[in-house]
């Protein structure tokens, strides 16, 4: 009997181990797409919130109806993309309150979408009102709206200025295009994206954006990069605690 009891016991353990192991490898995977989602938020600018300035410029292309205010925000490739799911919303959007909701949800989640594949950055959806944005950000943006770079000269170091005076001087040359102008619009948006990406700290790698007929390439940095490096550091992190998770319960 008591034989017997102890090949319970030894089987329920045994059980247990094995369902501790079992959790311990469920886990690993869970921890590295968390990993990898928060992770991509290294790379968020503020054009895929809610309060940046492809929203904006969407809610005028709604408000106007004039879809030219959003398409300079795509390569000429993705204005099909754009023009469907503008019209797609405008078409239901007086239909009901919902209707207006989600039809302007739809579009500009597709808008933002489209822009951060032409950064070559991942979509992670549109961030609400209210999202932190840096510092820099803040100031690049208010310093185009000034016309001065004067909030700009306090936070960067001063071996970044000529650079990034140089590259605001390309956005402010450019702003006053005809929004009719697609061309002209992305011609802007081009220098307006280089000129962020530098005051963000973004100086190398390259992200191909479109105006016409020709191929631009764009400072991207290796901020892109890391959302990776971080990744690969915990995949190495959990399998060491996971490996030792199981030699202890062996």
């Amino acid at each position: 009997m008591k034989t017997h009891e102890k090949e319970i016991v030894a089987e329920n353990l045994k059980g247990n181990q094995e369902k501790k192991r079992n959790l311990a490898l469920r886990l690993i995977p869970i921890f590295i797409v968390s990993l990898l989602i928060l992770s991509t938020n290294v790379t968020f600018a503020h054009c895929d919130t809610m309060d940046g300035p492809l929203i904006k410029d969407a809610r005028q292309a709604i408000a106007l109806n004039n879809i030219n205010y959003a398409l300079k925000w795509v390569s000429s490739e993705n204005e099909a993309e754009i023009k469907n799911a503008y019209n797609q919303m405008m078409k239901v959007r007086d239909l009901s309150p919902e209707a207006k909701e989600l039809g302007e949800k739809y579009f500009f989640e597709t808008l933002v979408r489209v822009h951060r594949s032409g950064e070559g950055v991942p979509y992670t959806g549109v961030k609400p009102s209210g999202t932190p944005i840096d510092e820099k950000i803040l100031a690049a943006d208010k310093s185009i709206e000034l016309g001065n770079l004067s909030l700009l000269t306090g936070i960067e170091s001063k071996e970044k200025l000529p650079e990034l005076t140089k590259r605001f001087e390309k956005v402010m040359s450019l702003k006053n295009f005809n929004v009719n102008n697609v061309e002209a619009g992305r011609e802007y948006i081009e220098a307006y994206v280089l000129f962020f990406k530098y005051a963000e700290g973004e100086e190398e790698g390259t992200v191909a954006i479109e105006h016409g007929s020709n191929v631009h390439a764009i400072a991207a940095g290796h901020t892109n990069h890391i959302p990776w490096i971080l990744s690969g550091l915990f995949f190495i992190t959990t399998l060491l605690f996971a490996g030792l998770f199981l030699k202890k319960n062996k």
